[in-house]
């Protein structure tokens, strides 16, 4: 078996992954505590939306033209 300490690419590429894993829970604290403190603000106001209804019956022209 060889010795943990001559393989130091092994030991670097863990200090990679913890500092990027460090890094990902940092950034997200941070992102969590501004979201929390900032009030949200409305870029654009809000409208009420109009919706069109069309009925269209078995008897219609555009129904027996389609069928």
């Amino acid at each position: 078996m060889s010795d943990w300490t001559s393989l130091w690419y092994v030991w670097l590429i863990l200090l990679a992954v913890f500092l990027l894993l460090l890094c990902g829970v940092s950034a997200t604290c941070v992102k969590f505590c501004c979201r929390k403190k900032r009030l949200p603000v409305e870029t654009f106001p809000r409208h009420p939306c109009e919706l069109a209804g069309i009925g269209i019956d078995s008897d219609s022209t555009a129904h027996s033209t389609v069928t």
